[in-house]
Parts: C-alpha cells; sequence; structure tokens
C-alpha cells in the first residue's frame, strides 16, 4: 500500500514538474498546415496546434468567418530544450518577412506574419530578433507584426481535418507547398539556413 502511494505521489510531482516547464507562445506565418508541419520538427516542440487570433469575432472558422484573425499556430515548448529567442531565430527562417500582403501564394489579411507577445520578455526579445533580420537586410523592410497575444482559437469540430493536415494528406501536403513556391522563396532569401521541408 505505501508503495502505490509513494507511485502516485511520484507519477503526480512528474506531471506536475512537466507542465510547469511547457512554455507556449503564437506565431503567424502563412499557411497554417506549413506552420505546423515546420515546428513539429523542432527539437524542444512538444504540440502546434492550428487555430486562428487577432481578430476580435468569437469563434472565427475556416470556411466561414475569420474577418480579422491571423491563420496562426499555438506552440508548445520546453525552454530548458529551446529558447523563445531560437524559437523566433527558427520562425524567421520559415517565413518571408518583407510580404505585407500574405505569404508566399496564400494572400490577404489572414495569411500574413506575426508574432504575437504575452510578455515584455516576449517583446524585447522579438523586437530584437526582428531587429537582426532587419540588419541582416538593410536595402529590404521587414513588415512582420510584433502584435500583443490575445485569445487563440484552435480548429475545431468539422473543420479539425485541418490539424496534422501535412501527416493525414501527406501527397495533397507536398503537392501545395511545392505549388504555393514557399520552399522556394524562402530558399532564395535564407539560402542554406533556410527551411528544407
Amino acid at each position: 500500500m505505501k508503495t502505490r502511494r509513494i507511485f502516485i505521489l511520484c507519477v503526480s510531482l512528474l506531471s506536475i514538474a512537466t507542465h510547469a516547464i511547457a512554455a507556449t507562445t503564437i506565431l503567424a506565418g502563412g499557411c497554417f498546415w506549413c506552420m505546423e508541419s515546420d515546428f513539429e520538427k523542432l527539437d524542444g516542440v512538444s504540440d502546434v496546434v492550428s487555430g486562428f487570433t487577432g481578430g476580435t469575432l468569437q469563434n472565427p472558422t475556416y470556411n466561414g468567418n475569420h474577418k480579422g484573425h491571423f491563420e496562426a499556430v499555438e506552440i508548445t515548448y520546453d525552454p530548458q530544450k529551446v529558447s523563445y529567442r531560437q524559437l523566433l531565430d527558427y520562425y524567421w527562417r520559415h517565413i518571408d518577412p518583407f510580404d505585407d500582403g500574405g505569404q508566399f501564394c496564400d494572400r490577404g489579411h489572414s495569411y500574413k506574419a506575426a508574432v504575437f507577445i504575452a510578455t515584455a520578455e516576449e517583446r524585447k526579445i522579438a523586437e530584437e530578433s526582428k531587429e537582426a533580420v532587419q540588419k541582416m537586410f538593410p536595402k529590404q523592410k521587414v513588415v512582420t507584426q510584433i502584435l500583443p497575444a490575445t485569445t487563440f482559437w484552435p480548429i475545431k469540430g468539422e473543420e479539425s481535418y485541418h490539424q496534422d493536415f501535412y501527416k493525414n494528406n501527406p501527397v495533397r501536403y507536398k503537392f501545395y507547398r511545392w505549388n504555393c513556391g514557399r520552399d522556394q522563396r524562402v530558399q532564395e532569401i535564407w539560402g542554406e539556413k533556410g527551411s528544407h521541408n
């Protein structure tokens, strides 16, 4: 009986400790299928959820109304394995930071790139990171916005097929990604440091 109590206590503490070290952030970088695919490959990331954020509309949907929102991903990560700064360094190399009309073949407000910050420390790191990218490309303007985090609305219900789309529909996903020119443009901007998906 005593052994069982100790076991339950250890499992409970482990569960609490695991949740205590996890952090989340929200990033928008065009198509959430691609953002999910890219970030799930990063060591230290444990979960990537597709959804919407940045607007005022309650319960936005993909096929319905998501006016004012960005397609985004909520990333859960272990800061002991990957820092917020490292997440942002990875992020920049998977988007086009100069495109103010969307990302790649996806056009319009909901496909724009943005970093959603939740704390003053995140704002400081995000601004430093953006400034570093700007210094790398002095002849171009980095237009990716840094915005306060708002409610994140995960994809749900009939639209849940968007979550893990790249895993569940690999041929269709790869065809879309290639036709959209995402990897080609990232390679053009970042060279060997860019995405290789």
